[in-house]
């Protein structure tokens, strides 16, 4: 049997990380230290319990319907199936050649049942000043037409899938209202095939939450 390969494409996640301006940088400390512990415990036995303050768009993370809609499903409804072991394929859309990224660039691929990760490569940007304003992102089109291909999942490698520059969001509203997940803020993704692997991005099981951080990673087979 072949030995699988694992890429992982989510940043790391640490204290002072701001992932999206306005937003504050999470807070990481122990709750209980190695040091206090000790008095807890028999000689020569210690823990560390950690304390993480932060908002739930933080890193690489997830949007599920509820992130936009009141009565879209939230992270406890969303089936594990929806989120891991979904068969994947890469579509190149550098940001030299425009940010804009239509349906165009999706058109006679076969994506349905997929997760679509759009590579833009605006990852190499990531914790600057500039990763945060003029990003690349998906158009309206193009959020209609994987709406139409019957997409599982979107990912993106820049700050957000929508224009930033206005106050509509119409790719979220799109394919959030269609339950297709959407992850955004993935790297290295020029480490993956364009095809011919498994895309998993598993949050943890909140009640009352549209958006989480997640481990992204590849399965190369």
């Amino acid at each position: 049997m072949s030995k699988s390969t694992y890429i992982d494409l989510s940043h790391v996640i640490y204290e002072g990380l701001v992932t999206y301006k306005g937003l504050p940088a999470p807070i990481i400390c122990d709750y209980l230290s190695r040091e206090a512990s000790r008095e807890r415990y028999a000689p020569g036995t210690e823990f560390q319990i950690g304390k993480i303050e932060m908002v739930t768009n933080t890193g690489t993370y997830v949007d599920c319907p509820f992130h936009r809609y009141e009565d879209g499903r939230d992270l406890s409804e969303v089936g594990i199936e929806s989120f891991a072991d979904l068969e994947g394929v890469v579509v190149h859309a550098d940001y030299r050649k425009g940010l804009a990224v239509t349906a165009e660039a999706f058109k006679g691929r076969e994506l349905r049942g997929r997760a679509v990760l759009i590579r833009t490569s605006w990852d190499e940007h990531w914790a600057t000043d500039r990763y945060y304003e003029n990003h690349p992102f998906l158009t309206e089109d193009a959020a209609v037409h994987l709406k139409q291909c019957g997409v599982k999942l979107v990912g993106i490698d820049s700050h957000n899938i929508d224009d930033t520059r206005g106050n509509t969001r119409p790719v979220h509203s799109t394919l959030l209202r269609g339950d297709i997940l959407i992850v955004e803020h993935l790297c290295n993704l020029s480490s993956i095939p364009e095809q011919g692997f498994t895309f998993n991005a598993v949050p943890p099981k909140f009640k009352g939450a549209g958006t989480f951080p997640v481990r992204a990673f590849a399965r190369i087979k």
